[in-house]
């Protein structure tokens, strides 16, 4: 599912912004791009994405502004600095030169003096980020659950036109044998060119042909499939993949009941129900 979500806040002097975007997947995929030097908590974010998502192209963005919390150190290199000290009291002596050397005079040689840049708390900045990172998942996954809402609508309705045309079908087989018998009577008549027509002969036929065309299976398990799918789309846990498998299932007897009827009303009703499994089935492409 489709989805966006960001936070920022300054958490021990970083200021750290993070954006969770995603589209449709099949399986999640997780990209980060951050700055190369924090890409130690690349596994810390990516644990945590994957505790929210279960299914999408999900990029997400951390930005960390360190200004703030920058610690320099400065370190005296004292051999150094006693080395450039004792040869410019040298110096002064051997020349004659009036006054005394000081601290100012050896830091402007260079290497004297050095500043670094303090080492950080490697565990302590991941958990920052993955606590921005969490606020912003809540802000992406309430965006996804209203996107969510109106998907479960859509397909909702879509279900009951599905449930509504197998009530039409199980209506119209029973009719359908009985024109059959009719047709096979007329036919028989019309070859045999007499009204003497053998009664049992008609009933074994029409009882094959019943047999036949029978959907009653085929219905139960449409009727089935359809509970549990409106089950599944009242459910707060992932469900897109078994959603995916259901509506295979719903289009496997749909297309059973096209073979099997013979009759032109149903087979239209067929065609209707595969119309609205094949809208349902991109949904669920959709659908975490």
């Amino acid at each position: 599912m489709t989805g966006y979500g960001r936070a920022r806040e300054t958490l021990n002097g970083r200021d750290i912004t993070v954006e969770v975007r995603s589209v449709n997947n099949r399986y999640l995929d997780c990209n980060i791009k951050m700055p190369r030097s924090y890409y130690f908590a690349e596994d810390a974010i990516k644990g945590q994405v994957q505790k929210a998502v279960s299914r999408g192209k999900v990029d997400v963005f951390v930005s960390i502004d360190t200004s703030a919390a920058d610690v320099s150190v400065v370190t005296v290199n004292e051999p150094l600095a006693r080395g450039y000290y004792e040869a410019l009291t040298h110096l002064q002596e051997m020349l004659g030169l009036e006054g005394h050397v000081t601290p100012m005079d050896l830091a402007r040689f260079q290497e004297v003096l050095t500043v670094t840049k303090a080492e950080e708390d490697l565990e302590s900045v991941s958990a920052d980020i993955c606590q921005v990172l969490d606020k912003a998942l809540c802000a992406y996954n309430e965006m996804r659950a209203v996107e969510g809402q109106r998907m479960a609508e859509d397909i909702g309705g879509r279900v009951d036109t599905i449930e509504t045309t197998v009530g039409k079908v199980e209506e119209r087989s029973p009719q359908t044998v009985a024109e059959y018998r009719a047709r096979l009577e007329t036919k028989m008549a019309e070859v045999l060119q007499s009204t003497t027509i053998d009664e049992s002969r008609i009933l074994t036929e029409a009882a094959i042909f019943a047999d036949k065309i029978a959907v009653d299976e085929e219905t139960v398990r449409l009727r089935s499939h359809i509970a549990q799918l409106r089950t599944m789309l009242e459910s707060t846990q992932p469900v897109g993949r078994k959603l995916d498998f259901l509506i295979q299932e719903v289009n496997r007897e749909c297309n059973t009941i096209g073979s099997k009827c013979n009759d032109l009303t149903i087979t239209q009703d067929v065609v209707n129900m595969k119309a609205e499994v094949e809208k349902i089935r991109e949904q669920v492409q959709n659908i975490e």
